[in-house]
């Protein structure tokens, strides 16, 4: 199979869809790696490592869409790179369709087929594709927390950590998966009071047992959630229903009620964002002010620690990647239903449920296709 790779087109966004290491396995399976022209230069790659692992190097994003039967990226196609994929090109990367309707809709009139990274499943129910970039984000909305509540960025002036004979600051982290508890480690780790709110008891008593008595769990209601957020300096949104719309945790309402200069940390923002005044931001322009709370709402945080980054999502998606080459997209899925799980358009249909109920579009099941 030959498979192209294009530079990342998303604002300030430094990741690339394969490292030179993933380009040589590919090559070794027996298929071709056509990558854009420097892609590589933000992960500290130029074209002569990836040439030296078996790629070929395209001048142009144009022409890897043009040749390319596999695409694989990390962020969403941009609308110019959606009207470049073609009818049975396998698109592969995150795709975050539920909030995007524009996507969606340029995406199914593309007919390509297009797998999404954050809708692959595992044997344990887990999103093994999307946990890395989980852990990577959960951990980084700590220390942009951290940097927003500087009063020169707008914050209340907080040092997370505190010092002797000062309170550290109250952290509030919304969801206890991945991006939560990578944020009440780092959270923890630099001294601030962290509690963890979450409606799956079992995971709770799990945080206990990891964390012990320095995390605060509580169970998440509209009541614990309420008066959480009029104590926390920052507020971490991180829940997650799987290829679905975020739910709204914090309104708008509540702004006026919290302390001025309160930090809010959307990392739901790729799926609409858990907060009623969250829009998505970049990294050249991250955070804004509404009623004196600030908001960070980067939609691609984990780009901004683009080495890490790329080769932790390589890690997990490498196996799929050759899977699908080695078989074509179709024998790939029928032999891994977690694979599957992954397909979200295919030939000008929304196969994956959640997407189609956020988007109010007609649903044709993913194994309908096969």
């Amino acid at each position: 199979m030959l498979i192209g790779v294009p530079k990342e087109i998303k604002n300030n966004e430094f990741r690339i869809g394969m490292t030179p290491g993933a380009v040589r396995e590919a090559v070794h399976h027996g298929h071709q790696v056509l990558i854009e022209t420097n892609g590589g230069l933000g992960i500290g790659f130029d074209d002569a490592a990836y040439t030296a692992a078996g790629a070929k190097i395209a001048d142009r994003a144009e022409d890897i869409f043009a040749k390319a039967e596999m695409i694989i990226k990390v962020k969403e196609p941009q609308p110019n790179e959606c009207k470049m994929l073609s009818e049975g090109q396998l698109l592969f990367t995150y795709l975050h369709l539920a909030p995007d309707p524009t996507q969606t809709e340029l995406l199914q009139e593309s007919g390509c087929t297009a797998i999404a990274y954050e809708t692959i499943t595992d044997a344990n129910r887990g999103l093994p594709l999307l946990a890395p970039m989980s852990e990577v984000a959960g951990r980084m909305a700590i220390q942009v927390g951290a940097v927003s509540l500087q009063k020169a960025n707008g914050g209340s002036g907080v040092l997370l950590g505190g010092v002797p004979g000062t309170p550290p600051a109250k952290v509030m982290v919304i969801g206890g998966g991945v991006v939560g508890t990578n944020a009440a480690r780092m959270a923890l780790g630099m001294g601030a009071d962290v509690t963890i709110l979450d409606k799956y008891l079992p995971r709770l008593r799990y945080l206990d047992d990891v964390f012990g008595p320095g995390l605060k769990t509580q169970y998440a209601t509209m009541e614990a959630e309420e008066e959480l957020a009029l104590q926390a300096d920052i507020i971490v949104g991180a829940v997650l229903v799987p290829g679905a719309a975020a739910p709204k945790l914090i309104s708008k309402a509540m702004l006026s009620k919290m302390k001025p200069g309160s930090v809010l940390v959307d990392v739901a923002i790729d799926q609409g964002g858990c907060f009623e005044t969250s829009k998505a931001t970049t990294h050249a322009d991250p955070t804004y002010i509404v009623d004196n709370i600030v908001h960070y709402c980067v939609a691609n945080m984990p780009g901004a620690v683009a080495k890490t980054s790329t080769f932790a999502l390589n890690n997990a998606t490498l196996p799929f990647t050759i899977a699908l080459a080695d078989k074509g997209w179709k024998q790939a899925c029928a032999d891994d239903p977690h694979l599957l799980a992954g397909l979200n358009v295919h030939a000008g249909d929304i196969t994956y449920k959640a997407v189609a109920e956020a988007l109010g579009k007609d649903y044709k099941p993913a194994e309908d296709t096969l």
